[in-house]
C-alpha cells in the first residue's frame, strides 16, 4: 500500500517504473487487481499492485534490499518502496494457491502463469491486468464484460471462492454496493449459503471492511446488502435481535441516514445501527476489537442521538442548558450534529429545527459554547470541603448553576458557596 501522503501523480509514474525495471531484466510484468479495476472505471486508483513473472528473490535483487521489504514473500509478495511522495508498490509473482485451511490463507503457493494467475483471484472484476506501457488489457477471467454490465462475479466456483478466504463476502457486498453494481445471482446464493462462516475472521480484518464501507459512497446500501444476505445477523447478532421486527422501511430510514451523513464512519453507522439496542454497543465494540477512541465513539454518539430525540419532551432547546451543554462542548459533538443532520434528512419539522439548533450552538466561540469554571476542587479544599464524592457533587451543582446563568462570577460562586454545608470529612 502506497504511504497516505503519496501524491497519485508520482505515484503511478513509480508503478509504471516498476514494470519498466523488470521487464528490462527480462521478466513479464504487468499492473494487477484493483488499479487496472479503477482505471478502467475512470477513477484514481488508490494503490497500484503489479504482477511478474519474476520470483520475490529477483524482485529484491533488481530493486535493492534497502528499498525492498519482505514480509509477504511467503506468498510471493515484496513491497517496493519508491521515491518520496510516489508510495510503494506490492510485486507479486505470478502464482496459484495451494488449500486455504484458515479461511483466510494458503497453505502455500505454487508461482505459474499470468492465466493461472488470475483464476486464484476474488472477483472477475480484480482479475484483470493492464500494460501500462501500450494500454493493453488482459482478461482471463472475463471482467470486462462485467465492469461493463455492473456486475461483481466470483471468478470459478463461488463457493470454493468463499471457501478459501471467508472475508471475500464482505467484499463482495462492499464492492457491489461502492460501485453500485449487483451481486451476480451464484456469487450471491455462496455468500448467503456461507455467510455463518464470516465470524471466523479476525476481528481487525472485519471492523477493516466494515470501516472501508461505511465511509464510503454506498453505505447505506452496504447496510440493505449485509441484511439481505444474511451477514448483518452473524456479524451484529445482538442488533439483529433488536432490529427483527422492523419493517423494510426502518431498515430503510437506516440506510438513508448512514447515506446522509457528510463525516461518515464506523463510529456513526455503528451508532444507527444500533437504535433501539444501545446496551448492546459495547459489546460489539469489544468483539469487533476497534481501537479506544472509535469504540468511545460509537458509544457516545448512540447515547447523545438517543438524548436528543427530537420525541422526548421537554425537546433540547427547552432543557436547562446545563444539561444539554455537557453534550454540546464534547469532543464528539461535531458526530452528533453531523447524525442530527443525517436524520433530519429523512424528513420532519422537529428534526430539522433540532439540527439546526444544535448547528448553531456549536457555531459559538468555544469560551461561549465551554467557559472556563468558576471554581475548581482547590477553591472548595480551601473552603473547607474535603476531597471525596462530597466535593464532586458540589463541584457540579456549582457547575450548572454558572452554565444556567445564576452564578456569573468567581465571587458570586464564593458566596453560593457560603451557604453550603460542609460534609464531615
Amino acid at each position: 500500500m502506497p504511504a497516505i501522503d503519496a501524491d497519485p501523480e508520482k505515484a503511478r509514474a513509480f508503478a509504471r517504473d516498476v514494470v519498466v525495471r523488470l521487464r528490462g531484466a527480462g521478466h513479464e510484468a504487468l499492473w494487477a487487481g484493483g488499479c487496472v479495476r479503477d482505471e478502467l472505471l475512470g477513477r484514481t486508483p488508490a494503490d497500484y499492485d503489479v504482477a511478474t513473472s519474476a520470483r520475490p528473490d529477483e524482485v529484491r535483487a533488481l530493486f535493492g534490499r534497502s528499498r525492498t521489504l519482505a514480509l509477504g514473500a511467503a506468498f510471493g509478495v515484496i513491497t517496493v518502496v519508491g521515491p518520496r511522495g510516489s508510495g510503494q508498490v506490492e510485486v507479486t509473482t505470478f502464482r496459484t494457491d495451494a488449500a486455504y485451511s484458515d479461511g483466510r490463507h494458503p497453505e502455500a503457493v505454487a508461482f505459474s502463469t499470468a492465466r493461472e494467475d488470475a483464476q486464484r483471484r476474488d472477483f472477475t472484476i480484480n482479475g484483470l491486468f493492464l500494460d501500462p506501457l501500450d494500454g493493453a488489457v488482459h482478461d482471463h477471467v472475463g471482467g470486462r464484460a462485467d465492469l461493463a454490465a455492473g456486475v461483481i462475479r466470483a471468478i470459478g466456483e463461488p463457493a470454493l471462492r468463499f471457501g478459501e478466504d471467508h472475508l471475500r463476502m464482505l467484499r463482495a457486498v462492499r464492492f457491489a454496493a461502492g460501485f453500485g453494481f449487483v451481486l451476480e445471482a451464484a456469487t450471491r446464493a455462496a455468500v448467503e449459503r456461507f455467510a455463518s462462516l464470516v465470524v471466523t475472521v479476525s476481528p481487525e480484518r472485519i471492523a477493516a471492511e466494515l470501516r472501508a464501507m461505511f465511509s464510503r459512497p454506498g453505505r447505506g446500501e452496504a447496510l440493505l446488502l449485509l441484511r439481505d444476505t444474511g451477514l448483518f445477523d452473524v456479524l451484529f447478532p445482538e442488533f439483529a435481535e433488536a432490529a427483527g421486527g422492523a419493517s423494510d422501511a426502518g431498515w430503510e430510514a437506516r440506510a438513508r441516514r448512514i447515506d446522509a451523513l457528510d463525516e461518515p464512519s464506523l463510529p456513526a453507522a455503528l451508532a444507527v445501527v444500533s437504535e433501539g439496542a444501545p446496551g448492546c454497543l459495547p459489546a460489539v465494540v469489544a468483539r469487533l476489537r476497534l481501537s479506544n477512541r472509535e469504540g468511545a465513539a460509537a458509544v457516545w454518539l448512540r447515547a447523545a442521538l438517543d438524548a436528543f430525540d427530537e420525541h422526548t419532551a421537554p425537546p433540547p432547546p427547552d432543557r436547562p442548558w446545563s444539561t444539554v451543554q455537557p453534550w454540546l462542548a464534547h469532543r464528539d459533538a461535531p458526530l452528533l450534529a453531523d447524525a442530527l443532520r443525517a436524520r433530519a434528512a429523512l424528513g420532519g419539522e422537529e428534526r430539522g429545527r433540532l439540527a439546526r439548533w444544535v448547528g448553531d450552538r456549536l457555531e459559538l466561540p468555544r469560551a461561549e459554547l465551554d467557559p472556563p469554571p468558576l471554581l475548581g476542587g482547590d477553591d472548595l479544599r480551601r473552603a473547607g470541603f474535603a476531597p471525596g464524592p462530597a466535593l464532586g457533587a458540589t463541584l457540579a451543582r456549582l457547575r450548572a448553576l454558572q452554565l444556567d446563568g445564576i452564578v456569573r462570577s468567581a465571587a458570586e460562586a464564593r458566596a453560593w458557596l457560603d451557604g453550603q454545608p460542609r460534609p464531615p470529612a
